[in-house]
């Protein structure tokens, strides 16, 4: 059991039955009136930004979040299979758990978020910000095409994703593709 004085940007937190994370605080004393701490924070489990008001010294209940290393083993129609790096064991999430699917491949090492109290339960599973894939697909770029210098065309990825790289990417090309946006990063040599 933790207080308002403990807050801290990072500060995991169980709010509203919700296990959250404490982005912004700030600690208000008004001439007139208590004391509040007005806070931003992050829902562990959807991403959303909640914004709520602590009266001073409320108490708070604090929770054990962990980050693990995974590998991605495969997909079957239950979901994806990954195993721990350290211990070996394996475990199965559902499809709706890891963001950007479709740019993993099997080897891939992803960072894993679990909850541990009162069980354990995984909440995100997250690809490094950068990929490395290789282009299978993509139109061939006719010179002349366009009037403007950033054209932009559809390939096809290796794991069967479709983004958007400039006209000169073509097939059999390795690239690296940013995992938060979806956007084409540069060639790999």
């Amino acid at each position: 059991m933790a207080t308002t004085a403990d807050f801290k940007n990072g500060l995991y937190l169980d709010f509203n039955g919700k296990p959250c994370m404490i982005v912004w605080f700030q600690h208000v004393k008004p001439g007139k009136g208590p004391a509040f701490v007005k806070t931003k924070l992050r829902n562990l489990e959807n991403g959303r930004i909640l914004e709520n008001t602590f009266t001073a010294g409320a108490k708070i209940d604090t929770i054990t979040v962990e980050r693990r290393p995974y590998q991605f083993l495969y997909g079957d129609e239950d979901g994806f299979n990954f195993m721990h790096e350290e211990t070996y064991e394996q475990i199965s999430l559902p499809k709706d758990v890891v963001e950007n699917a479709d740019l993993m491949k099997e080897g891939q090492h992803v960072e894993m978020m679990f909850v541990t109290e009162p069980e354990e339960k995984c909440l995100t599973c997250e690809l490094p910000t950068y990929v490395t894939l290789e282009v299978t697909y993509a139109e061939p770029a006719v010179k002349g095409n366009t009037a403007t210098t950033s054209a932009l065309k559809e390939v096809t990825l290796e794991t069967g994703a479709k983004i958007m790289v400039p006209l000169f990417i073509e097939a059999g090309e390795m690239i690296t593709v940013n995992t938060t946006d979806r956007s084409y990063g540069q060639r790999v040599k």
